[in-house]
């Protein structure tokens, strides 16, 4: 049981409805062999990255003589500035996924996967977990959430032609509530970040 939850806390931290919308704007450039590949470069990366914060846990911060409250911080004022740019640009707002589908795999797994939210959620994996069941459950859940994310495409592509109208309303609605969740989220952040400091003070 602990296994199943560990898993579905990544996965609803990874949240692939959320990140469709991050990446609409690679959605629609790129087919969908140039998307798969993309996809799973990006999912390569977090599965490693993640998987090394289930492993290491806080180690990983103490060895780089960094607090994680800082961290916590520093990604909140990344995801704030991701949320202003959706207020004001609508979900095609982050330029970085613009560019080829060779330069963008990094860009999508950082900081669209990975973020303080799904490390922080790592290291929790790991703390509940045996090293290879926090690994495992920190594994599946990325693949789970590429694979709606591949599934989610196929319906973008499938539908766009017959109610184009429809989803672009679909995704500048989405869009602005993504908007007031990912600011939401940044605030909090970085209001955890610095009661943490504070409290050491």
């Amino acid at each position: 049981m602990d296994f199943f939850h560990s898993m579905i806390l990544m996965l609803v931290l990874l949240n692939p409805f959320l990140v469709i919308i991050y990446l609409v704007d690679v959605v629609r450039n790129l087919d969908q062999h140039q998307f798969h590949l993309v996809l799973i470069r990006a999912g390569v990366i977090a599965s490693v990255v993640l998987c090394a914060f289930a492993i290491l846990g806080d180690a990983i911060f103490s060895t780089l003589q960094v607090e994680f409250a800082s961290f916590q911080i520093f990604g909140g004022i990344i995801f704030l500035l991701i949320g202003l740019q959706f207020v004001f640009r609508g979900p095609t707002a982050i330029e970085i996924l613009q560019g080829k589908s060779r330069h963008i795999a990094g860009s999508i797994a950082m900081p669209v996967l990975i973020g303080p939210g799904t490390i922080s959620a790592s290291i929790v994996i790991g703390e509940r977990l045996e090293t290879i069941f926090a690994a495992a459950a920190v594994l599946s859940a990325v693949i789970v959430c590429l694979i709606t994310i591949t599934l989610l495409k196929r319906l973008h592509d499938y539908v766009l032609p017959r109610r184009e109208a429809l989803i672009e309303r679909y995704i500048e609605i989405a869009g602005r509530i993504t908007a007031l969740y990912v600011g939401t989220v940044a605030i909090d952040m970085i209001m955890q970040g610095l009661m943490t400091w504070a409290g050491r003070l």
